[in-house]
């Protein structure tokens, strides 16, 4: 029953999304309406909330690969391209600073 209700869970609600609150609240559900112990419903919270931060970082990094992917795509610089661009930048002025200050 407990391996029925995880993957009702997990399917059912995206898991990424889940918060603590949310996982404790419908561990509670199911606790109050008899169909889990308290252990297993302290199991599933565990469970839950660790499978919840793993969802959440997979999903994170792949939107943060598929944004630098479209970014490449489209030639839109990235904020390290940007930062090299002002060093070049101002290599280039105090360069110009100095021919200026000797000519």
């Amino acid at each position: 029953m407990l391996d029925l209700i995880r993957k009702t869970v997990l399917t059912g609600v995206g898991l990424a999304a889940m918060t603590k609150d949310k996982i404790e609240e419908l561990a509670k559900e199911f606790a109050e309406k008899g169909e889990l112990t308290e252990k297993e419903g302290k199991d599933l919270v565990d469970d839950l909330l660790k499978k919840s931060e793993k969802a959440r970082k997979d999903l994170n990094a792949y939107v943060e690969k598929a944004v630098r992917k479209i970014m490449k795509e489209m030639n839109i610089a990235t904020r390290e391209d940007v930062l090299n661009m002002k060093k070049q930048i101002k290599k280039l002025e105090k360069a110009l600073n100095e021919k200026d200050s000797q000519g």
